[in-house]
């Protein structure tokens, strides 16, 4: 378990490194229009484009540090966790249908978003702040672990868990598409003999699981982001994740719960392509299992 711990946060490491710049394009996208009503329609490339010409080039890596720290805890409870939950269930008999996968990453991934979810924040507020300075402002914060010390100043130890609720929401909903699907879309492509337990295998069900997380957690990642970027100072606050829903979807439209989509899809496919090549490589190198 050490070892599937210790390799499965070396392979979030590589993953969230190579996708971070799409993840900050996702998050300026989803909160385009926020305190705006009448901002211009925008799209991803044009999003990334300003934040390079405005920012420069490193400003695609802005809050990079937290979203590391966040994965260190995240990724190996979630992805660990499933696993030993799943061999649990094949050990005393268990029936493990696709139902039972997905509940089984739901929960997995509930109980590692809310240990992370502190740094997840940060994260969210760090790159929130890139649109602050494209505009002139001041940024809230010069470092992760001065976000950190400001919002417990300012919030409380509980600001460090705002948005915890449509966190843990997106959080089931993304590992039961991404954990159920991957499982199963690899066991498929496996037992049909489409490929073998390589990385062609890895490609095709990384690929199909990112498509699925997407399509689920579209909508609560959007109301999540929103509700975690939001400090005391802005003019738009929320009661609550419902509070947030409705007030995106009577000031923005129903397409708003998908605002992002694309370069989400774009983040999630790539991202779950390294992760899982890495890490399935990485227990092979180990001499462990395949997942």
């Amino acid at each position: 378990t050490e070892t599937k711990i210790l390799l499965s946060s070396i392979s979030a490491m590589i993953a969230e490194t190579t996708t971070f710049p799409i993840d900050l394009t996702k998050t300026t996208l989803q909160l385009h229009g926020e305190s705006d009503s009448l901002a211009r329609p925008t799209n991803a490339l044009r999003v990334a484009s300003e934040i390079v010409r405005h920012q420069g080039p490193l400003s695609l890596y802005k809050g990079l540090s937290p979203a590391i720290i966040r994965h260190l805890l995240y990724t190996p409870i979630r992805i660990v966790g499933y696993e030993n939950l799943r061999n649990l269930l094949v050990i005393t008999g268990g029936s493990f249908s696709l139902p039972t996968k997905a509940l089984v990453g739901g929960i997995s991934g509930v109980i590692a978003q809310v240990v992370a979810s502190p740094a997840d924040l940060v994260k969210v507020r760090m790159q929130a702040d890139g649109r602050m300075a494209s505009k002139g402002l001041q940024p809230r914060y010069s470092g992760p672990f001065v976000a950190f010390k400001t919002i417990i100043q300012t919030e409380g130890i509980g600001g460090l868990w705002k948005g915890v609720f449509p966190n843990v929401q997106r959080a089931f909903l993304v590992n039961m598409g991404e954990l159920a699907c991957y499982d199963h879309a690899k066991c498929f492509v496996i037992q049909n003999q489409i490929a073998g337990d390589n990385i062609f295998a890895h490609t095709l069900a990384s690929i199909m699981s990112g498509l699925s997380a997407t399509a689920l957690s579209c909508p609560a990642d959007v109301v999540k982001t929103r509700m975690m970027s939001a400090g005391k100072e802005d003019k738009i606050t929320y009661i609550n994740s419902y509070d947030c829903l409705v007030k995106t979807v009577r000031t923005e439209g129903l397409k708003a719960l998908w605002k992002g989509f694309f370069p989400t899809w774009a983040r999630l496919g790539p991202w779950q392509f390294v992760f899982w090549v890495s890490y399935e490589k990485f227990r092979q190198i180990a001499e462990l299992s395949s997942f």
